[in-house]
């Protein structure tokens, strides 16, 4: 499958904490979506192509996921990006703390939140040109 122009490999590892004092590489994301110029989720490249705009979620000791980075009416905003594993579950997404206002640039730092609730941060490791 050929992706349009902007489309982007995101890797997300988990960030220091207190359980993790160096981070985790076995704890992460990796999201295919469209970036616009300056580094930011496109909507409107999203809602051109939402098929293509997916999600692997990684995690030491559990089963990776795989869904879709899915954009909803509502939170903080007035707008929210989650990870959704399942549409026909309500329970399964992971909501992203203002991600439409993140810039995805190695280096930097976005937070998700779980599906039990619980806030992580994630540091972007690499942001590459999708095959």
């Amino acid at each position: 499958m050929t992706l349009p122009q902007g489309f982007k490999r995101i890797m997300l590892n988990l960030a220091r904490s207190k359980e993790y004092p160096e981070g985790s590489a076995r704890h992460g994301y990796e999201i295919l979506a469209p970036l616009d110029a300056e580094g930011h989720l496109d909507v409107e490249a999203w809602k051109a192509h939402r098929d293509a705009c997916r999600v692997k979620r990684f995690w030491a000791g559990e089963k990776t996921e795989i869904g879709h980075l899915v954009h909803r009416p509502g939170g903080r905003g007035g707008s929210t990006w989650i990870f959704d594993y399942d549409s026909a579950a309500l329970d399964d997404d992971e909501a992203g703390y203002r991600l439409g206002a993140h810039v995805f640039a190695p280096g930097e730092y976005v937070s998700v939140r779980d599906e039990d609730g619980d806030m992580h941060t994630f540091k972007v490791v690499s942001v590459d040109a999708a095959a």
